[in-house]
């Protein structure tokens, strides 16, 4: 037994060390993968707090970037034209335009420094008297204009002033050396929500159908030609369909039995009243407009009124290719409405105390225009045109041999505008006016005229 025990020893003794060293390994592999564990969770550990403040870091950029746009979108952009003053926008605008003429009148001449030199103006068309020629050139049509544009109340208040040096009268000599003439203002307004007040067009015209010409107005004997202080009310009545409501600045023009200057009288009391409906679609512009006034005349105690009314309707429509060809067309009529026509080519009304018995007689007014304008391309046009008035004075009474009692006009011209926004024209006009002693003046004209607008 001791034998086989002794015997037995050393080999137990090398199988527990072969057991031992077997674990020791695989401990040693255990806490090896542990460590492996340890590295790659803390690894792990550490990407997620890099991750953490990277996104904090994101977001804090993500907000400083949404903060300076809230603080750009804040400020208010530069506008896409003019210029900006606190709140309130301003631009400037017009046109340059160069103009020369010559002209035949067949029974007369003019007098030197006379607007019917300038432009056509039928009631200085000469008669009576031999042919003249003459020969005229000034940039006088030269227009400048301001707006403004100022948020108020959810709404836009806006103004307009405009000028140019058209209608002032030439000084003397003025042609001499430097040509300097005085700014004459044309349009001076606000408009608010519905509301317009200020100097502009009368609410009896339609501005937009005049036809493009290289004289000042064009077939002006045939149109209402009026800019006065008014205030005017517009409301939408449907798509495209508006109502215009306005007083005006009144004012009674009347001759009398002996002399056909128009007078001034300046002693009106109650304001013009009109009301016009305007409709307007992409290619069409329609109005028909009912003007009231009354006439007054104080004369040293002595004073007539009368009644005074007027209706007038237009319109203009394109149509061909690109809309380029147009038609316009005006029509008025009226009693007691001589001083809208034309720049007052007939009276309002007879007036003269002693002859007439301290009464206003009023004078009844046809004027119309119609214009055919065709694009043959696109930088290239034609209009033909034509404007006729005539003016009934009342029967039984005596009319100054001078007062004006008929006119008409027709033009045909040729526009070229090479580069956009300027415009090179030739327009020949023939015109003819008649005055109530028979006489009959006839004009022929030939214009040129060069106009760059900005």
């Amino acid at each position: 037994m001791l034998a086989a025990s002794a015997l037995m020893a050393p080999e137990l003794a090398m199988a527990q060390t072969a057991r031992e060293a077997a674990l020791e390994e695989r401990l040693a592999r255990l806490e090896a993968e542990m460590q492996a564990l340890r590295a790659d969770l803390n690894a792990a550990r550490n990407a997620q707090a890099e991750m953490a403040v990277a996104a904090t870091q994101a977001t804090t950029r993500s907000e400083e970037a949404v903060t300076r746009v809230a603080a750009l979108e804040a400020k208010p952009t530069a506008p896409a034209e003019g210029f900006r003053v606190g709140s309130t926008t301003f631009k400037l605008g017009g046109f340059v335009k160069a103009v020369a003429s010559a002209t035949r009148y067949d029974d007369g001449m003019l007098a030197g420094g006379s607007l019917g030199k300038e432009f056509y103006l039928p009631q200085q068309i000469p008669v009576g008297g031999t042919s003249t020629r003459d020969f005229m050139a000034n940039a006088r049509q030269t227009r400048l204009f301001f707006t403004s544009s100022t948020p108020l109340g959810g709404k836009e208040l806006k103004s307009h002033i405009e000028f140019d040096f058209a209608l002032a009268t030439a000084p003397p000599g003025a042609q001499r050396a430097t040509n300097a003439y005085t700014p004459t203002l044309r349009r001076a307004f606000l408009t608010y929500d519905k509301f317009l007040i200020g100097q502009e067009w009368t609410t009896f015209q339609n501005p937009a159908l005049l036809p493009e010409s290289t004289d000042f107005v064009g077939p002006l004997e045939g149109t209402v030609f009026v800019r006065q202080m008014i205030v005017q009310y517009r409301q939408p009545l449907a798509k495209g369909l508006e109502l215009h409501l306005a007083l005006e600045n009144p004012q009674t023009e009347t001759v009398n039995t002996t002399n056909a200057a128009l007078a001034d009288n300046d002693q009106d009391r109650v304001p013009d009243l009109v009301a016009k409906l305007v409709y307007k679609q992409p290619n069409l512009d329609l109005h028909v407009a009912g003007l009231v006034r009354q006439l007054s005349v104080h004369d040293g105690g002595n004073d007539d009124d009368a009644l005074g009314w007027g209706i007038s309707a237009g319109g203009k429509l394109a149509f061909g290719p690109d809309k380029r060809h147009d038609i316009r067309f005006s029509a008025t009529y009226g009693d007691g409405i001589g001083r809208y026509l034309g720049l007052g080519y007939a009276p309002d009304a007879l007036y003269d105390r002693i002859a007439l018995g301290n009464r206003l007689l009023k004078v009844e007014n046809f004027a119309a225009f119609g214009s055919l304008k065709l694009g043959w391309t696109g930088n290239l046009r034609s209009t033909i045109a034509a404007g006729y008035q005539h003016a009934d004075y009342p029967g039984g009474v005596i009319v100054p041999g001078l007062a004006n009692v008929a006119a008409y006009s027709a033009a045909v011209n040729l526009f070229w505008s090479p580069v956009k926004n300027l415009d090179i024209g030739i327009e020949v006009r023939h015109a003819e006016r008649e005055v109530a002693n028979g006489l009959k003046g006839q004009m022929d004209r030939v214009e040129m005229a060069a106009k760059y607008t900005f």
